[in-house]
C-alpha cells in the first residue's frame, strides 16, 4: 500500500522526500550519490530548510489553488526508474 503525503511547505515536503527515500531503501548518501550532490544538501532537504526556489514555488501553487500531493510506494515498486 503507498503513503500519500499532502505538500503545504518546505517541511512538509522534507519529511514526504525522506519518507520516499527511506522506502526506496536509500541512504542520504545514495540519494545524493544518484542526484550528483552531497548528503548534507539531502539532509538540509528533509529537515525542510527554506529555499527561496521550494518557497516561491509552493506559494505559487496555493495562489492557484492547486493541492499537493506525493504518492510514495513501499518495498520493491519505490525507486524504480522505468523511464
Amino acid at each position: 500500500m503507498a503513503y500519500e503525503a499532502r505538500i503545504t511547505d518546505a517541511s512538509s515536503l522534507g519529511i514526504a522526500l525522506q519518507q520516499a527515500r527511506l522506502a526506496s531503501g536509500m541512504t542520504q548518501r545514495d540519494l545524493a550519490e544518484r542526484l550528483g550532490t552531497t548528503q548534507k544538501y539531502i539532509w538540509s532537504l528533509e529537515q525542510g530548510k527554506d529555499s527561496i526556489a521550494i518557497t516561491r514555488l509552493l506559494e505559487a501553487l496555493s495562489a492557484t489553488g492547486a493541492i499537493i500531493t506525493l504518492q510514495i510506494p513501499e518495498g520493491d515498486d519505490a525507486g524504480r526508474d522505468d523511464g
